[in-house]
């Protein structure tokens, strides 16, 4: 029998567009629309989105819903401040990557984990089976879309102040009430737009009528590549631990956390490496060097502190780069509340 895909509340927008549609994680999901490489190149030259409403959403709420959360998740969630978000992830009792995800957190006693759209189930089931008195643990996903805007322009384009990175706000595109995520896949600036599914449409239409280009996985696979960004299933797993993925950053081994003490024999053993098999933490070094050489090299081209490459120089490699990944990937004010933010709309989530 033939697998019944899902489909975002942008479905009719990428037919009505001619993208090419593919199945992707159970969801059938736009690959592209021009092509790879031109939505490549827009996203690094000016701005690009992306319909990502396949990404999952866990609300996490109640007085000890920071305590679950600090115990499941591997980064420090005490550093954050309600309206900052971190990159995280959870792992099993081996310290393997169930999933890798981002925390936001929405005021001092609740909390909004977006996962990958693959482990959206079995990241859910694992949360909900160690939900402790005083935590309540729902999966909303359904509730809402989420666009990705991406590019130097993408801010600018929609009209937004600047921000911090791993910070949001409330806000609206053209009447549209959103959430302003400053995060993103691609390695550069931009946002993630969260927004009820009912106006995932609306939002669509507007961030195009703003001269954003629509983008398909592909494109998002590509950057993601280029940027060295991992990707869970291909990358890492669970039978991956982070120490070895060369992702130690996200592990605040000085507190207690699922799989913690199995990450601190490995730091202790390997020197930090996590070496498993002969040539692999060479392999992890050498992804690491280059993540942070083209970091530094965004930044300082934006910061002024050396000269950009031709035009034409620089979109011969990124046509190159695309091409050669292509090929593999077939209001602006706050409302507080407890001192957090007051979204998403708490009578717009399922209680059951």
């Amino acid at each position: 029998m033939a697998q019944t895909l899902l489909r975002t509340p942008l479905h009719d927008r990428h037919l009505a567009l001619g993208a090419r549609l593919v199945p992707f994680a159970g969801w059938e999901m736009p690959v592209q629309y021009e092509g790879v490489i031109q939505e490549h190149r827009a996203v690094r030259s000016d701005a690009g989105v992306f319909d990502v409403s396949h990404m999952g959403e866990i609300d996490v709420e109640g007085p000890r819903a920071h305590e679950l959360l600090q115990g499941l998740l591997s980064n420090d969630l005490g550093r954050l401040e309600p309206g900052r978000a971190q990159y995280t992830l959870l792992t099993n009792e081996r310290g393997g990557i169930i999933d890798d995800l981002i925390a936001y957190r929405l005021s001092p006693h609740r909390y909004l984990l977006v996962v990958n759209a693959s482990n959206r189930e079995a990241d859910f089931a694992w949360l909900k089976e160690r939900e402790v008195s005083g935590s309540d643990v729902r999966d909303v996903s359904d509730e809402y879309g989420l666009l990705a805007v991406q590019g130097p322009n993408a801010i600018a384009k929609l009209g937004l102040p600047p921000a911090p990175a791993f910070t949001f706000a409330e806000a609206e595109i053209d009447g549209v009430p959103v959430m302003v995520n400053r995060t993103g896949y691609t390695g550069e600036d931009g946002c993630e737009l969260l927004c009820m599914a009912d106006d995932a449409a609306a939002l669509w239409d507007a961030v195009l009528a703003r001269g954003v280009v629509p983008c398909g996985l592909g494109a998002r696979d590509t950057l993601r590549l280029e940027a060295c960004y991992p990707l869970h299933g291909n990358d890492i797993s669970e039978t991956t631990d982070p120490i070895s993925a060369g992702l130690g950053w996200t592990c605040a081994l000085g507190k207690e956390f699922t799989g913690v003490a199995e990450l601190r024999r490995i730091k202790e053993r390997d020197g930090g490496e996590g070496c498993t098999t002969p040539g692999h933490a060479d392999r992890r070094r050498r992804r690491g060097d280059l993540r942070h050489a083209l970091a530094d090299a965004r930044r300082r081209d934006r910061d002024g502190l050396r000269a950009r490459r031709p035009g034409g120089a620089r979109h011969r490699v990124d046509d190159r780069r695309a091409g050669q990944a292509a090929q593999g990937a077939g209001r602006q004010e706050t409302d507080l509340r407890e001192g957090g933010l007051n979204w998403p709309p708490r009578s717009r989530i399922p209680t059951t």
